[in-house]
């Protein structure tokens, strides 16, 4: 989401309306809004994400959900289902989201009905996908905006840019220090048990694997991708010394 919009708004837009940086604090905190005159810091996190969505173009309600669908769809390369059940479960519960979304309202961070926003977030996180769609959405990353299955640009190679740098800062929520730290990939964790990385130039990789570490990221997941990013040579920031050039 935080692509499309940016790649609708350009990079200053967003930037100015949904902050870059980490909170260290957990994916539904308040207390991160509260502490920074209700600013959403990054899009990686509940606040984040809500502000993100509400950036959506659309002249009406089903113009907004109609782009926010397509355009992940193009990411995974065939068109994604709305599963109705898990739509229902979480519109019953997401009684949290909704506080954010009002909270943002209130500091004048949100331009929209703050709960239409809430439902097409929670949408959004209804889609159906599979570990596959997930790793060809990384590839399409990776590969600097073009889904490699489809061969469709989705994104300009500027926006996937932005948007690897926020996935490398935040996409483990307050892990995300130990995350980059360990695996050196941009990546981005759900609460579903979802684990999606990019390793730009090269590869997308996706795990799911549900049991969760206390900040919602999945501990198999991590384990899987530290191992690849290992035995693949992954890891941006690992280089070696060249031998000295010959007098």
């Amino acid at each position: 989401m935080y692509a499309l919009v940016c790649e609708e708004l350009g990079h200053a837009a967003v930037a100015g309306l949904v902050g870059v940086n980490n909170t260290g604090l957990a994916f539904d905190s308040v207390i991160a809004m509260e502490l920074n005159d209700g600013h959403p810091m990054n899009p990686m996190v509940n606040a984040g994400a809500l502000a993100t969505t509400a950036l959506m173009p659309g002249a009406t309600l089903d113009e907004q959900w109609k782009g926010i669908h397509a355009g992940l769809s193009a990411f995974a390369g065939r068109d994604l289902v709305l599963d109705e059940d898990v739509y229902v479960s979480e519109a019953a519960t997401n009684t949290r989201n909704r506080a954010i979304a009002r909270l943002m309202e209130s500091y004048g961070r949100i331009g929209h009905d703050p709960l239409d926003v809430v439902d097409f977030y929670t949408k959004q996180c209804s889609l159906r996908a599979s570990a596959r769609d997930l790793a060809v959405m990384g590839a399409t990353l990776a590969d600097g905006g073009a889904n490699p299955v489809t061969g469709e640009r989705v994104v300009s190679a500027e926006v996937c840019r932005d948007t690897l740098a926020i996935l490398a800062a935040n996409g483990l929520y307050e892990r995300s220090g130990e995350w980059l730290f360990e695996i050196g990939l941009p990546g981005k964790s759900g609460v579903s048990g979802g684990l999606l990385t990019v390793s730009p130039g090269k590869a997308g990789i996706a795990a799911f694997s549900p049991r969760l570490d206390p900040a919602g990221n999945s501990v198999r997941g991590q384990q899987a991708t530290a191992y690849l990013s290992r035995v693949l040579g992954l890891n941006i920031f690992a280089s070696q010394a060249h031998p000295p050039r010959a007098p």
